[in-house]
């Protein structure tokens, strides 16, 4: 009888045994993960260029009598909601405006504002800052760094005492000084003349022979402009130490307060203290003038104004692309 051999089957694991493990999918993971990262990335990327794409195509600034300064810009927009940075936060009279004229609406906060360009591929803002000008003593001064060139239209009898540019081109348009400035920072010292006395440099200030080159002859020019437009209009008010702006001259056909109220009798006390305050300064002032006296901010103070308007009492019209304040002489009795 033949032995029979049965196989003889190892039960416990080997201790010295490999462990091989399908690695298909790790390697297809770790090849995808920096694809849908860089994805991710992309998206997140496109959301804000696609909500605030603008260039600026001009930009154009005014700076008036009273130190604000007028800014209009025309801009080139690629989206119809987009975030654009203005150039301080002391913001008035803010206005987007369409290519055919349209009023765009937009918010603005700080030195910032939010606007719905809708489909207009072109837009232009307007508004008025008081971030621009300082005042020492009889000098003004004008700040502005700028990423884009520009035009400054200087104010009305002013003289440039300074600058640490060199214009593009200067030229001078009846009693006011047109400037053309590069991209960069600009300072600009100027005073304005008066009938009384020339304008001279202040001895603080101190050029180089290229800078005194290039200013001496617009300024002589500028000078002599003032005077002859000082001697046309025969006389001017003495210059304030702190407000340098036109003074309305007093009427004599505005209406008394004592006549208003009693025409407006159910007006409310705040408001009588702005017709007050209108009649005695000539009977029109500037509505950042009623600022100043009552400090108010200026969205409080426009309602005021605007019910004042509302009842009849006054007529609101621009000056110097300022909002002027004028007391109406033909106020009727309510029926």
């Amino acid at each position: 009888m033949n032995p029979q051999i049965v196989p003889i089957h190892r039960t416990e694991p080997r201790e010295d045994g490999m462990l091989f493990v399908r690695t298909d999918g790790i390697i297809d993971t770790m090849v995808n993960a920096p694809l849908i990262v860089a994805g991710l990335l992309v998206v997140a990327l496109t959301i804000p260029l696609q909500t605030s794409f603008a260039t600026t195509r001009t930009l154009d600034l005014i700076i008036n009598s009273d130190g604000s300064t007028h800014i209009s810009s025309q801009i080139d927009v690629d989206s119809s909601n987009f975030e654009l940075s203005l150039f301080g936060p002391s913001i008035d009279n803010f206005v987007a405006i369409g290519s055919d004229g349209t009023t765009l609406s937009g918010e603005v906060i700080e030195n910032k504002a939010m606007i719905q360009a809708n489909d207009y591929s072109s837009i232009t803002v307007n508004y008025d800052i008081h971030d621009l000008i300082s005042k020492e003593g009889r000098i003004w001064t004008f700040s502005f760094d700028s990423p884009t060139r520009y035009s400054l239209l200087m104010p009305e009898n002013s003289v440039i005492v300074g600058m640490n540019i060199l214009p593009e081109n200067m030229e001078q348009l009846d009693s006011k000084i047109k400037l053309d400035i590069s991209t960069g920072s600009a300072q600009i010292d100027y005073i304005f003349s008066t009938p009384v006395e020339t304008p001279t440099t202040p001895p603080e200030f101190s050029f180089d022979s290229v800078t005194i080159g290039l200013i001496v002859g617009p300024i002589a020019a500028a000078v002599i402009a003032s005077v002859i437009v000082a001697k046309k209009r025969k006389s001017k008010p003495q210059l304030q130490t702190e407000i340098i702006q036109d003074t309305p001259k007093p009427t004599t056909d505005s209406l008394t307060p004592d006549t208003i109220f009693n025409l407006r009798p159910d007006m409310r006390e705040d408001d009588k203290e702005i017709v007050k305050f209108i009649s005695e300064n000539g009977g029109e002032v500037f509505e950042s003038e009623l600022r100043k006296k009552f400090l108010q901010p200026r969205t409080t103070m426009w309602r005021a104004v605007k019910r004042l308007e509302r009842l009849g009492v006054v007529e609101i019209y621009k000056k110097d692309l300022l909002n002027m304040v004028k007391l109406r002489n033909d106020l009727e009795e309510e029926n």
